[in-house]
């Protein structure tokens, strides 16, 4: 690397990168090498209904945004012409908008304002079956079988529940794309996100007519696909004229400020960690939040059963992107805690001390342990696989449910870590079955680059070392989310010539777990005992 693409174009200038998570809206200032000066976040409300649906508002999360980035730019102490660029990422979460981008209820009709089918929603189960079923050749780039939690069985949904609304949709957009588009008027989607969620051809950018015809939404074919993007570009692309005076003075920002194409908010995740040492192809970026991503980058393509994709230019332009993850990580143990009779004392004690339950847990495991590894003696007899949600990936069976076993009758603290714990060691064993899988069809990594809240703490991330196998690091990025979208705030305001470069200039490695040797067999044993259980919940499941 020469040392002009090492050195941004243009000195002193800051990038705001924002993220669109479950439960808020954030964003954060960073200089030019990947620090961040100043953030804030703004809560966004999340409305659960009957059948699996989980709703949110367009409106709602935008003024979210905007508080957010009015708040990240006063904590930074940055001028608003110094900001040379801004990216966004959020959750492939589907909006629906009327002409003029008016919100149409995707629930409730007196409901309009939650216009938002949130990732997590499962309503559309029964339509993702039925398009599985068509054995499709696009399905060949989802792992094989679409999800419920991609768009276009929800459309396929909403055209069969709510059809007054389909018609009446202006467009239908993932929530990045509509972030964007709220901030430049530019309709252009990601490539991240219509690859990822939608089912568009990256390689051949080009949508599958016949695909659409078949699952029964060849409307959307029949009008040249102007309702869910008829322009794709790569992430980092600099969109239409920058923000837009509306935008810019929401955001207390100047018009014209590049604004990137954006990114899924786990995916952003992998551009905030992965470009260190050998590059994206040797780490494997592990997004631990509310739920997890693993995303792994490849030369060429690799088909792997029940991971999703190969996707190309999905995250990292010109290179191929697998993508796994649970449904549940987090929101996992939180519900696993939530089971347990001492949980309501625990979370006393918790908010006394300032923490959150699982964080104020994690602290008393590790005061109890001679080292972070010595988990076995406090984890006991039980065991967990943590899939409240299904199985994301390897199996991609959003039917199956979590498995609990070897509780006794104990009610006290040490009960309620031991079974916090074997949480943990379930996550890490859902983990390494994607890595191994990842692995046999030719996809190998050689590290775990962790990212996300749920996952900071040392006590988590030698654990996950340990239940994988493979070494684990932590960028040194306290947000790297929120970095991987500045990052592309910096490529479309020119401040680097490529995402790639960018990467490499911006992130950087802090801590290092690696298994522990002595902790192999434990690992294995349990790890047995986890499939078996595995396989337990999902003839369980087959049969209800």
């Amino acid at each position: 690397m020469t040392q002009t693409q090492t050195q941004p174009t243009a000195a002193g200038r800051y990038f705001i990168g924002i993220d669109v998570g479950t439960g808020s809206a954030r964003a954060g200032v960073f200089d030019a090498e990947g620090q961040m000066l100043g953030s804030d976040k703004c809560a966004i409300s999340l409305f659960r209904a009957a059948g699996h649906r989980v709703e949110q508002s367009s409106r709602e999360i935008w003024d979210a945004v905007v508080a957010a980035v009015r708040g990240a730019v006063a904590a930074a102490g940055v001028a608003p012409e110094s900001i040379g660029g801004i990216g966004f990422d959020a959750t492939c979460s589907l909006v629906v908008l009327g002409e003029g981008g008016v919100p149409l209820p995707v629930g409730e009709a007196d409901r309009p304002d939650r216009n938002i089918i949130v990732w997590m929603d499962h309503r559309a189960l029964d339509q993702a079956e039925r398009i599985n079923a068509t054995g499709h050749k696009v399905l060949d780039y989802v792992g094989g079988r679409i999800s419920p939690e991609m768009e276009t069985p929800k459309l396929l949904w909403l055209k069969e529940h709510k059809p007054e609304v389909f018609a009446a949709a202006w467009q239908f957009m993932d929530l990045t794309d509509f972030l964007t588009w709220r901030a430049t008027g530019d309709l252009a989607r990601s490539i991240c996100t219509v690859t990822c969620k939608w089912t568009y051809l990256g390689h051949e950018a080009r949508w599958d007519p016949s695909y659409f015809e078949e699952i029964g939404l060849g409307d959307l074919a029949a009008d040249g696909f102007a309702r869910i993007g008829t322009r794709v570009v790569d992430p980092g692309t600099a969109l239409g004229k920058g923000l837009t005076e509306e935008a810019a003075a929401a955001f207390g920002l100047l018009p014209g400020t590049p604004v990137a194409a954006g990114l899924i908010d786990a995916h952003a995740g992998g551009i905030g960690s992965v470009g260190v040492g050998e590059g994206p192809t040797a780490n494997l970026a592990y997004v631990f939040g509310t739920s997890s991503c693993t995303m792994t980058t490849t030369v060429d393509p690799v088909f792997v059963p029940g991971v999703w994709g190969p996707y190309y230019s999905a995250m990292v332009p010109g290179m191929w992107l697998n993508e796994g993850g649970q449904s549940a990580a987090g929101a996992a143990i939180e519900q696993l805690l939530d089971f347990h009779p001492y949980t309501p004392k625990a979370r006393v004690l918790a908010k006394e001390e300032g923490k959150g339950l699982p964080d104020w847990l994690a602290e008393r495991a590790t005061a109890r342990l001679e080292t972070l590894s010595d988990i076995g003696p406090l984890v006991d007899k039980v065991q967990v696989v943590p899939e409240f949600l299904g199985n994301r990936a390897p199996f991609a069976d959003p039917n199956t449910r979590a498995m609990i076993a070897g509780l006794g009758m104990d009610r006290d603290e040490d009960s309620l870590i031991a079974l916090y714990l074997a949480g943990l060691c379930g996550i890490g064993y859902g983990l390494r079955q994607i890595v191994e899988a990842q692995a046999a069809a030719g996809a190998h990594v050689k590290r775990i680059v962790i990212s996300g809240g749920a996952g900071r703490s040392p006590l988590i991330r030698q654990v996950l070392a340990d239940a994988t196998g493979l070494e684990l690091a932590a960028p040194t990025a306290e947000e790297p989310v929120l970095l991987g979208s500045a990052i592309l705030g910096a490529v479309a305001g020119g401040a680097y010539p490529t995402t790639e470069v960018a990467m490499a200039c911006m992130t950087s490695l802090s801590d290092t777990y690696r298994p522990q040797r002595a902790m192999q067999q434990f690992h294995s044993h349990r790890f047995e005992i986890y499939e078996q259980l595995q396989a337990l919940a999902r003839r369980v499941a087959e049969n209800a």
